[in-house]
């Protein structure tokens, strides 16, 4: 079949080009609802217009700041009087007047408003307090300015969803065939006797329409659901004078938010202060060259990423009246990208839907010919009767219905409907699905690499050991800073440690003191005031003229202090011990006196260092230096000449479960590695006690791993378990090479800006929820809620979850497509008659189609699943196993109707006058009841006992009972519409007991051993011995 599924196979899971999307829609041609079959896939047109709008925002942004640069000099003259509505409610300007100075880019009319400070006035606002709110405030702010959300398409009612099922191509056929046998029927026999045919189609076309709408709606609200989960971004805000996180759908005009290194700009606004700030405008403009944000070019665009340095900045616009709101009321209509699993079943659909519609075809050709046939050999071919005109619609009636059921259109749909449920039920386990395809693909991952910090560790961080004036220490809650080192060597610690921080030490509402920033921040924050500091005071005893943020690659972050009374500078300088100490060759003694560093020494603390990180703590160094003369921003500061101040050790405990976690993966063929910027002897300590690094893995820090050649890396690479040291660039190496050198399926953990190329590049990107930062998010597939490496295996057992569930109902579908077409058009061909109807073939249809879904695409996962081989990338999703039980089912299947049909009369000793309609009946009954135990027979593809876990799943067992219900219903109370008769005691239990003969039948194929693998035989027999 893969020869035949070429257009449907180029598909990625990542990244696919419209060319290769629009190729395989091209390909798709029979499709008999294109509103159902295509509703989950991307809106190509949507996307279009998104790229034409960051055109047109990258020119309008360049044409603005052409004008603003040559209006400077024309500022005389302009004035702004503000609508009387916005002077009645408190404040000096209108939204329309704000919206053109950020977005037009004009420092002109900021000038003329008196500049951000001037703003911030008409605002009602305090660049140092944030707004006031109350009640009367936030509502005649937001009548004024709006509120921070974009205008959604609105959600489809349910009648909407009717209306689509409606739109079926092969019902709607029906339903004009229906028609027709009303007029006829009604005209020759009256009502109601004339009209039992074409209600019978009518009622099933209802029965389907409305049972496919309420799966469809159920799934667009979970859907939903997830999309609300997905735009949850928080801020911090300054608001009546306390920091606090909010939700940017809750930010107001005149709101002091506060951005670092990863952050989205949630709203237009302007720069009030900050440091080194870099935005990166290609979300909104498409152009990737970051643009520098300052005082003298302070507009910022929502929509936009801080991509280094920080700042502090006054919201103006927010909401549909931003470029960034107008954008995503249309991007949110470009849909997700489908999935491989959607496409290669859109294939295998249409490819059984050619095979079904010519079947149809040569079936009616055939009853037509006998019916002609009949009537030459009774000499009346040109005398037509109205019940002949109604067989001959009938013939057609069924034609049509084999092309319903040929034509699994539940295919690609039962995809949407188990990712949709697993989505939801991962939701639950703190793993958010970004992207469809990364809950199906995760199924197929034999790799993943993840940090430490965070994930594997529970990023509660604590400075337990430090090293200061050659002293080791261990730090506890009841030490003064007199306990470590004299006061003026303590001064310099906590100076160190309060100005060159990412951090803050802020008054929250109930006037308790509260740690902002990472982890490693707020240890370090903690050990700050634990030796006596006062944040505010030391930072107001100098002024920071320069910041150099933390960065992946340098592995260090600075500040430039200007000293009070005097012209000079001082630099501090933090990040890893070795790295720092190299730069130092000086250290403070036990009296705070500065004193050369020896090879003595140097040999000391680099012992000390690796004492630390064998006992998994992480090791920072702090270190400063004074800069005399004149200093400039825009000048580097040299990274040599430091003096230490001293070496922190911090601990982050290994989380709960994570060993478990790691022995799980290792069971089902995962290869967890480690990647992380610490330390290699902290690094290998933690991977050691997390079960990564074994005696036969190798440990290599990123330096070394990027000189290594290519043929060096196809050795190293497989037994690569740890990563120490290492740049993002390493990271995206590293995954490269395993993706297309080795063909592994990545997983790859990041939270930090620098982690988005490493994300994009792997396979699915995992972010971390709680201390990734917005770019990392964006960049992933799915978002890990709690930073837990636990929820990642969880992760890894949906994906198998939702690729096994898809596996057992294609294979359930298959089967009674194979069934249904061959019992009729065989019958036709050779009898000259079709045993099961319309009205009873969109029962079947309905069977394995919708309910099929629900019961077998919702199975939950099980810990059997994480003790298999991951598929990875090219295992082939139908099976030989697959193919063996399709075959050994629907040869049992066929069988038992044939032999119903030519020898059933006189099995059941039928006679009279209802003889034919009552075996019918018992053949359509007999066949359901087959799909019934088949359906059971499913849950399990290679395993005999099919029963375990079944009640656990409340959907299987409800699907099921109201399967049997419904069957019971059409054959006893039904039949006037439904074509059948109420059949015996004696007959309902011979239907029963064929159908239960299936799951024997089915046990007995799973026992024949395919394909070449031995293993598989092997796994076959020790779950038979286990059975």
């Amino acid at each position: 079949m893969g020869s035949y599924l070429k257009e449907f196979s180029e598909v990625k899971a990542k990244n696919s080009s419209e060319e290769v999307l629009q190729r395989w829609r091209k390909a798709c041609w029979l499709v008999k609802n294109h509103k159902r079959r295509f509703r989950f896939t991307a809106n190509l047109s949507k996307r279009f217009e998104v790229r034409e709008i960051q055109k047109s925002n990258q020119e309008k942004l360049r044409v603005a700041v052409l004008v603003s640069q040559a209006a400077l000099s024309f500022i005389q003259g302009i004035s702004y009087t503000p609508p009387d509505e916005v002077k009645a409610a408190g404040f000096g300007i209108c939204a329309d007047e704000l919206g053109t100075i950020v977005e037009g880019h004009n420092p002109r009319k900021l000038k003329v408003h008196g500049g951000i400070q001037g703003i911030s006035d008409k605002l009602s606002t305090s660049l140092t307090n944030g707004i006031e709110i109350s009640d009367e405030s936030l509502t005649r702010r937001t009548q004024t300015y709006g509120i921070n959300k974009f205008t959604e398409s609105p959600s489809k009612g349910f009648w909407l969803f009717v209306w689509e099922a409606l739109q079926d191509t092969t019902l709607m056929i029906l339903a004009v065939c229906a028609f027709v046998s009303l007029i006829v029927g009604i005209a020759t026999e009256g009502w109601p006797k004339g009209a039992h045919d074409g209600l019978g189609i009518v009622a099933s076309i209802l029965l389907v329409v409305f049972v496919t709408a309420t799966s469809d709606y159920k799934q667009s609200l979970q859907f939903k659901d997830l999309d609300k989960e997905k735009k949850k971004i928080t801020v911090q805000v300054t608001r009546n004078g306390y920091r606090q996180k909010i939700s940017i759908f809750d930010l107001l005009s005149g709101d002091i938010v506060h951005l670092g290194i990863g952050d989205q700009v949630p709203a237009d606004g302007l720069f009030v202060s900050g440091y080194s700030l870099l935005i990166n405008e290609s979300s909104l403009t498409g152009e990737s060259e970051p643009i520098n944000v300052s005082a003298e070019n302070p507009f910022l665009l929502s929509g936009t990423k801080v991509q280094d340095g920080s700042c502090k900045m006054l919201i103006t616009t927010v909401g549909m009246r931003t470029q960034w709101g107008k954008l995503m009321a249309t991007l949110c209509e470009g849909g997700d990208d489908e999935t491989p699993l959607q496409v290669k079943l859109n294939g295998v659909a249409t490819i059984i839907g050619k095979i079904g519609l010519f079947f149809a075809v040569i079936t009616f050709a055939v009853l037509v010919q006998g019916l002609f046939s009949k009537k030459i050999s009774d000499g009346s071919s040109w005398a037509w009767s109205a019940d002949e005109a109604l067989e001959m619609l009938e013939y057609f009636a069924i034609a049509v219905t084999i092309v319903v059921v040929a034509v699994p259109e539940g295919l690609p749909l039962a995809v949407t409907l188990s990712l949709a449920f697993a989505m939801k039920k991962m939701m639950n386990d703190k793993a958010l699905v970004r992207h469809l395809a990364a809950c199906e693909t995760m199924g197929s991952a034999t790799t993943i690499c993840s940090d430490k910090t965070g994930t594997l560790t529970t990023n509660h961080m604590s400075v337990v050991k430090t090293c200061i004036c050659g002293e080791v220490k261990e730090v506890s809650s009841g030490m003064k800073g007199s306990d470590f080192c004299s006061d003026s060597v303590a001064k310099m610690v906590t100076k160190s440690i309060f100005n060159n921080t990412g951090g803050d030490i802020v008054v929250a509402k109930n006037d308790k003191i509260e740690i902002l920033g990472t982890p490693t921040e707020t240890a370090l924050l903690e050990f700050g005031l634990l030796l006596g500091g006062d944040f505010r005071a030391v930072r107001e005893e100098s002024k920071i003229v320069k910041v150099e943020p933390f960065n992946s690659e340098k592995k260090r972050m600075g500040v430039v202090l200007e000293l009070p009374g005097k012209e000079l500078f001082q630099a501090h300088c933090k990040g890893a011990s070795e790295i720092i100490l190299a730069a130092c060759d000086r250290t403070l003694n036990s009296d705070g006196e500065v004193v050369p560093l020896d090879a003595k020494s140097v040999k000391y603390l680099e012992d000390t260092i690796e004492q630390f990180a064998n006992e998994a703590l992480r090791t920072l160094c702090l270190a400063y230096k004074d800069i005399e003369g004149e200093f400039s921003a825009v000048n580097p500061v040299s990274f040599e000449g430091y003096t230490l101040i001293g070496i922190v050790g911090i601990k982050d405990p290994v989380r709960p479960g994570v060993k478990e976690s790691v022995a799980i993966c290792r069971s089902a063929g995962i290869m967890v590695r480690m990647v992380t910027g610490d330390n290699i002897n902290t690094a290998k300590a933690i991977a050691r006690e997390c079960g990564i690094l074994t005696d036969d893995g190798i440990a290599i820090e990123g330096p070394e791993f990027r000189m290594k050649t290519d043929e060096e890396l196809q050795k190293l690479i497989p037994k690569l378990q740890v990563m120490a040291r290492s740049s993002p660039m390493d990271k995206h190496t590293l995954v490269r090479h395993l993706r297309t050198t080795f063909g592994e399926v990545v997983a790859v953990t990041g939270d930090g800006t620098n982690d988005a190329p490493a994300l994009h590049e792997a396979d699915i990107g995992l972010a971390m929820g709680i201390a990734g930062t917005e770019v990392a998010k964006e960049s992933a597939d799915v978002i890990i809620l709690d930073d837990n490496f636990s929820t990642i295996v969880t992760v890894a057992k949906w994906g198998r979850s939702v690729y096994v569930n898809i596996q057992k109902f294609v294979q359930f579908q298959l089967t009674v497509n194979v069934v249904a077409l061959i019992v009729n058009f065989s019958s036709a061909c050779l009898t000259g008659s079709a045993p099961l109807t319309a009205v009873q073939l969109l029962w079947v249809n309905m069977i394995m189609d919708t309910l099929g879904a629900l019961a077998l695409a919702t199975e939950p996962p099980n810990n059997d699943l994480m003790k298999r081989t991951p598929v990875g990338r090219k295992g082939n999703f139908i099976s030989n196993a697959m193919w063996r039980n399709i075959m050994g089912q629907s040869v049992y299947q066929f069988v038992i109707i044939w032999y119903l049909q030519t020898s059933g009369k006189v099995a059941f000793n039928l006679s009279g006058d209802d003889s034919s309609l009552i075996l019918n009946t018992i053949i359509f009954n007999s066949f359901v009841f087959c799909q019934v135990f088949n359906e059971v027979s499913s849950r399990e593809m290679e395993k005999i006992n099919v029963f375990k876990g079944i009640l656990e799943n409340y959907v299987f067992v409800i699907v099921l009972s109201c399967t049997v219900f419904f069957q019971v219903i059409i054959i006893e109370f039904l039949g006037t519409f439904a074509n059948t008769h109420p059949l015996t005691l004696q007959q309902w239990a011979v239907c029963i007991l064929l159908g239960f003969i299936g799951m024997p039948i089915a046990a007995a194929v799973k026992l024949i051993p395919v394909g070449s693998r031995t293993k598989q035989v092997r796994t076959r027999l020790s779950v038979c011995i286990s059975c």
